[in-house]
Order: C-alpha cells, then structure tokens, then sequence
C-alpha cells in the first residue's frame, strides 16, 4: 500500500465511521473464550488500539509487512507486532484462539490460497478466523487501485475459499447494507480517474451519521444479500475422534 495511505489510516482509523464501524463488527465476532489474538495484517494498529480497549484481557498480537507501518502499530496499540507475510507468518502451528483479518486477501500481493493455508496453520484447533472483505468487483474504484486491491468477493467466492482451506462452520455476512446506494452513486457515478483516497476527515455531523446508520444496521441484524462489504467467520475444526 502507497505510504500516503499508510498515513491517512493512521490519522483517521480511531475516528472515522467505517473504521469504528468495521472494528466493532470484527471484535464483536471474537469468541468470549478467546485468549491469543492474531490481527494479521494490522496496518498502523487501530483495530488493537480497539480490542485492548474493548477486551483488555485478551493477548493480542499483530502481522504488519511494512516495518513502518508495524512500529506504529506497536506504539498505538501496546502490542506486540511480527513484520511479515501474511502468506509466510512467523508463527508456530496452533498459535492462535482467534485471528482476525481485515481487507488483506484483496491486496494485490497477497494470494488468497496461501494465505488462508497458512491462517488456518497457526489458528489452534477449534479456533475462529474473521475475516472482512470488500464486496463486488464491479464496485473496484480509483481507491481499490491506490491502495492496491487486486481482488474484490462475492459471499460464496469467500465461502468456497475458506472451505476450500480446511475451514468449517462458515458463516458470511453483508454490511454496510443500507449506505450500499450512496457507495455506488460516490463510486461509479460521482468520482473521477482521478479521485482522492475513500479515507479522509469527515464534516463531524455526516461521520456521526454515517456511523450511526452503521450501528442501527449492526444491532438490528440486518440479512440482506448485498452490501458493500463481507464479513466472514469460520472455524478450524477440531480433530477427528479417534475410533
């Protein structure tokens, strides 16, 4: 990702409606069981920033590839933080109670195949995987293409990637459901070539707006079958009894 966008995340993700928003969907997906954290690809770590808040007695730790980008990260959040690949983790096998992933396996570097092989190498049996991911190719935008989204899902093309990785137990979700018309109509009808980054300071009464639709969307459990983006959660699963 371009550094520019490293910064930008970095000034807003504490305060910007999508980024409160999506850190909530992905904490609130974590078991209450859960010890050992992995955040694998925790960019400028706003969503540890958030789990050490909201969930102080967990043991997080995060995955950042860009040395930068994880020494922030380790000084915003107090975390532990591993530069690395997400496709080669610096773990051992069964590490980690849950992991959660935020839009990494639609960059451009990364594949998705090998990535999920070595998620589910390091997730303990019996463990939980979040994922988020943006939704739909046909709403890639001037913003997918500056911070180098190669690859945007379908619910099922995310389900058969996870099945396909050993994961069981899968469940999809689409959100940001009811802000989906104005996405598109900013996306495909509005913005240039050209088009400044989609992370940016909001007027503070539309930021209030915009996250409090996402909230009422959030309590209210909406199943619609489209949104902008996917959340996923799957399980690796325990092992065979023996007979």
């Amino acid at each position: 990702m371009q550094a520019e966008e490293y910064a930008l995340m970095d000034a807003a993700e504490a305060t910007m409606w999508w980024y409160r928003a999506l850190h909530t969907r992905l904490i609130d997906a974590i078991p209450p069981t859960a010890g050992s954290v992995l955040d694998a690809g925790c960019g400028t770590g706003g969503l540890l920033a958030a789990l050490a808040h909201a969930r102080p007695g967990l043991s997080p730790i995060g995955l950042e590839y860009l040395p930068a980008a994880a020494r922030r990260a380790a000084t915003k959040s107090g975390a532990a933080i591993a530069a690395g690949s997400i496709m080669h983790l610096p773990f051992a096998a069964a590490s980690f109670d849950a992991i959660l992933s935020a839009d990494v396996l639609c960059h451009e570097a990364v594949q998705p195949n090998e990535a999920l092989a070595e998620l589910h190498r390091v997730a303990k049996p019996g463990a939980t995987l979040i994922l988020n991911m943006p939704s739909y190719a046909w709403l890639a935008s001037a913003h997918d293409r500056r911070v180098h989204n190669a690859r945007r899902t379908t619910a099922a093309e995310l389900r058969a990637w996870l099945h396909q990785a050993g994961f069981t137990d899968i469940t999809t979700t689409y959100w940001n459901t009811l802000l989906l018309p104005l996405m598109i109509a900013q996306r495909k009808i509005l913005a240039r070539g050209d088009a400044a980054s989609d992370v940016a300071a909001f007027p503070p009464w539309l930021d209030a707006t915009l996250h409090a639709i996402t909230r009422l969307e959030h309590r209210v459990a909406f199943r619609l079958p489209a949104g902008g983006s996917i959340l996923a959660v799957a399980r690796r699963p325990l092992p065979e009894p023996a007979p």
